[in-house]
């Protein structure tokens, strides 16, 4: 296999957000494709077989582009950059920076990051009811809140009602102190904090007093019916079925409602069925209801949260085969008596008298 090297021109400005801290994403991607990378002089050299210097080439220049248009690349945007390299994919991580969804109370753009998040964010500008299913920090309910916030800046509905089931999360938490408000807010927190972020408190508590955005436990949503609204429901996987099946027939007219969920952290009592896990099964096959499925290479948090969710994926794969019956078990007595009694003999072949 012939080796060949490759020359890229990379502007000063650029240098350091593209190539890392101490060239950190340099070497990650050396590591990654087996290549060389050497930066001098404002040129990246890379060297290596013709197939890998392509890849790298191609990944360098997608990191390249993205820096250009303002984005400060991170480890998340080397490593999937890299593994879209491996699907003849990488082209499509320029696609999915150019959806930008709104920005931040500090200016910020929020987008999807993945090839996951592009299709969750495209079903929920199509669909009705969208699910978002997948493991923690893959941005099932940060973009949910984001399209929620854009709709509600377009006019394209009045209001917005986020809700959770207030389920303690393994732990007792006893009788907290405070009014109503006060003692659902820990439940709701997570939700107050996108909101904070993308919206800005002062907005928000704006908005709020004018009853535009309703955040409510889960329970609040009984009898009423929610017209022209955004409806987010969170932690959709700590609902009962009977909960869940309140929750979608409260839509109305001229709404939107997005279910965000992670089947592998359910916090119900043992033997209680989820919810979520019963609304894939029954609602799979109706219209205008989307179903996203989003997977560890969607995770956008600090890397290690994906080294996280795949080592306890692999930890439950492991169990459930431990839990399989055995493939050559002895054979059972199916006639539901009692197994033949086998009599033994003496000393001079003759049976024993029972």
């Amino acid at each position: 296999m012939s080796v060949i090297e490759t020359m890229i021109d990379i502007p000063a400005e650029h240098e350091r957000n593209v190539c890392g801290q101490f060239d950190e994403y340099l070497k990650k991607i050396e590591r990654t494709l087996r290549v060389t990378m050497v930066s001098r002089d404002g040129t990246i050299k890379i060297i290596g077989p013709e197939e890998t210097v392509s890849k790298a080439r191609s990944v360098f220049q997608n990191l390249m582009e993205l820096s250009k248009r303002g984005s400060a690349i991170t480890a998340q945007n080397v490593d999937y950059a890299l593994a879209l390299s491996f699907s003849e994919q990488d082209h499509q991580i320029l696609e999915i920076d150019k959806d930008i969804i709104c920005r931040t109370v500090n200016g910020r753009p929020v987008k999807p990051k993945t090839l996951g998040q592009k299709e969750y964010v495209d079903a929920i500008r199509k669909k009705m009811i969208v699910f978002g299913i997948g493991p923690a920090g893959t941005g099932k309910t940060y973009l949910a809140m984001a399209m929620a916030i854009q709709a509600f800046k377009d006019g394209e509905v009045g209001r917005i009602i986020l809700t959770r089931p207030a389920i303690e999360a393994g732990e007792k938490l006893g009788f907290l102190p405070g009014d109503l408000q006060s003692k659902i807010d820990p439940y709701l927190r997570p939700l107050y904090d996108a909101l904070y972020q993308i919206m800005g408190s002062e907005s928000y508590l704006h908005n709020a007093e004018k009853g535009l955005i309703e955040v409510a436990p889960l329970a609040y949503m009984r009898g009423r019916t929610l017209d022209n609204a955004y409806i987010i429901l969170d932690e959709a996987q700590n609902t009962t079925p009977a909960q869940m099946k309140m929750f979608l027939t409260r839509i109305g007219f001229g709404s939107k409602v997005i279910v965000t969920g992670d089947q592998t952290q359910k916090d119900l009592p043992a033997g209680t069925a989820s919810g979520l896990d019963v609304a894939v099964k029954v609602l799979k096959n109706v219209e205008d209801i989307g179903f996203c499925y989003l997977t560890n290479s969607d995770v956008v948090r600090h890397p290690l949260v994906q080294k996280i969710v795949e080592a306890y994926d692999a930890y439950e794969l492991r169990e459930a085969r431990k839990k399989r019956p055995m493939d050559h078990e002895p054979p059972v007595n199916r006639s539901g008596g009692r197994p033949p009694r086998v009599r033994k003999t003496n000393e001079n072949g003759r049976r024993d008298k029972p």
